[in-house]
């Protein structure tokens, strides 16, 4: 039956970066990415925005507490004290921001940047949250309330899926056997595959020091990934099994 399995390809980081936005809109262009959850904080947001607009991609707000990179540096929105470092910036840890960000500023700032979603004229479809872990519980389910859209990622609406995962974080030599095997078991239901997509150029290098934790999730991570959504053999194996490519726009709509 067409549309039994249901797969929402999300890219996550969109406004984080120049390489950042060209993969993305690249591998939703050319490949199976279906949506993008993008960080209104960010520097190229406003970039993001644009393209988001010329190619009607599907956006979710990434909510973002933290700025986890050694050179590429990002503030809050708004001026809560809780929310930063000595440097002025978000925490570069999921643990140093939930140690000292209060509800109170968490909601002003997330609120701030759904609100910057609709300055640009963008329609928010959910809300999620960087690096995969949450600073702020309530915070988050407060400004997904008042948004009136679904935070994929809370422990009610994350049952509505069959599966989630995320690509990015598996070696590259066996990240395009590991998908396939996935695509190969998908149940019937909605399964969500998280990656963090970006074109190859010293932008990516350039955002941490060598030897940095972070190093990975900067260039390798990003650019295999890159290469797995924009695979033709992949998206064949999409098709060959009737496989049904969704957003959160329409991926429970029967």
């Amino acid at each position: 039956m067409a549309g039994e399995v249901r797969l929402i390809v999300q890219g996550d980081d969109f406004g984080m970066c120049h390489a950042v936005n060209v993969g993305t809109v690249q591998a939703f262009r050319e490949g199976i990415l279906t949506q993008a959850s993008t960080m209104a904080a960010c520097p190229w947001f406003t970039g993001a925005a644009a393209l988001a607009r010329e190619y009607g991609i599907p956006l979710g707000v990434h909510q973002t507490l933290t700025c986890e990179w050694d050179f590429l540096r990002w503030r809050p929105l708004t001026d809560g004290p809780s929310l930063v470092g000595e440097d002025g910036t978000f925490f570069r840890t999921v643990a140093e921001a939930r140690a000292s960000i209060t509800q109170a500023d968490a909601v002003r700032e997330l609120s701030a940047q759904a609100a910057k979603f609709a300055a640009e004229g963008l329609t928010v479809d959910y809300l999620d949250v960087h690096m995969g872990q949450s600073a702020s519980e309530q915070a988050y389910d407060e400004v997904s309330n008042a948004v009136g859209r679904p935070f994929i990622y809370g422990p009610v609406e994350s049952q509505r899926f069959g599966s989630i995962e995320t690509l990015s974080d598996r070696d590259a030599a066996t990240k395009k056997d590991w998908v396939l095997d996935h695509i190969a078991g998908l149940t019937p239901g909605v399964h969500l595959l998280v990656t963090h997509c970006a074109v190859a150029g010293p932008e990516l290098g350039a955002m941490h020091a060598p030897g940095s934790e972070t190093y990975r999730w900067a260039e390798e991570y990003r650019l295999s990934d890159q290469e797995i959504v924009t695979d033709p053999e992949v998206r064949k194996a999409i098709e060959e099994r009737g496989i049904e490519l969704v957003s959160m726009r329409n991926a429970f709509i029967d």
